[in-house]
């Protein structure tokens, strides 16, 4: 299989590739780092643009061999330049074309540095994709790690999208442990045990994390018993005043990857981000990738 990392000429930004090289390391698969160059008509309609995209694309393809010759991979790294009218149709005809397990993309310039940030590149791909795709943070470096570790960002209702299912199997195939967390914006005082019984807010917040951690653990026994599998899975909840100390709380280290499910708006197959998953994606301090809806049926 193949990693595809879409890389930006204009930018000249190296992070989904530095994350396609992290991913490969884990999974030892080929790279395939692709430039788009848009053009406003087709081949050979206007010759003044064909000489320009022509010479756009030399100056492309110097990039994306400057970005690859710097990885430090064993993993074999090709690289393509392919000519569409944006840059997501550009990536979604190179995953036809080459049938990736996952696309990597970077983060949008005007976001914080170290934080996942969607623009309008990003954000149009990842609602409509069909497969796995992977977000750096904005100036990612990878090191010389690995994938050590899943984190997926449960929802309870909201990720009635084979989630679930579909990281444990593939924390399963990539042999990493599994950690399933919610998180909720409260306060913190609710979760310490410290619930008086006049606190009706308190009660409700504990009574919500007993009912979603009892759903993790029926989701996981039925999973791991289809799958028989016996990866490693830990329970947890982030909890904080606010979005970013929520994420923050539970503790990431390096090569962490934290997944998403699609969100309810996702047709069959097909990634859509949810509101919440939204605000928790821009507070992460590590790359996150969105899985494609799978339903039960």
């Amino acid at each position: 299989m193949t990693i595809l990392a879409g890389f930006s000429a204009s930018r000249q930004n190296p992070a989904p590739v530095e994350l396609a090289t992290q991913i490969a390391r884990t999974t030892g698969e080929d790279i395939l780092a692709v430039a788009v160059l848009e053009r406003r008509l087709p081949a050979k309609a206007d010759p003044i643009e064909d000489e320009y995209i022509d010479y756009l694309a030399v100056q492309a393809d110097q990039a994306l061999h400057h970005a690859t010759d710097r990885l430090a991979t064993a993993a074999a790294v090709r690289t393509q330049v392919e000519q569409a009218r944006s840059i997501p149709e550009g990536l979604a005809l190179a995953a036809q074309e080459h049938r990736p397990s996952v696309i990597t993309v970077g983060s949008s310039s005007s976001g914080l540095l170290g934080r996942v940030t969607l623009g309008s590149v990003t954000e149009r791909l990842v609602h409509t994709a069909a497969i796995p795709v992977a977000i750096a943070p904005r100036g990612y470096r990878a090191g010389s790690l690995g994938i050590t570790r899943l984190t997926v960002a449960y929802g309870g209702r909201a990720d009635r999208s084979g989630l679930i299912e579909s990281a444990a199997g593939l924390a399963d195939s990539w042999g990493v442990p599994l950690r399933i967390v919610s998180f909720a914006v409260r306060d913190v005082s609710a979760f310490t045990g410290t619930i008086e019984s006049n606190d009706a807010e308190h009660l409700v917040v504990h009574n919500w994390w007993l009912r979603t951690r009892g759903r993790i653990e029926e989701q996981l026994t039925e999973v791991c018993e289809t799958l028989r599998t016996r990866v490693p899975v830990e329970v947890g909840l982030g909890s904080g005043t606010d979005w970013p100390t929520t994420v923050e709380s539970v503790g990431w280290d390096p090569g962490d990857l934290m997944l998403f499910g699609s969100g309810a708006a996702a047709i069959h197959q097909q990634v859509f981000l949810g509101s919440a998953a939204s605000r928790i994606m821009r507070a992460s301090p590590v790359p996150v990738m969105i899985m494609p809806r799978i339903d039960s049926a």
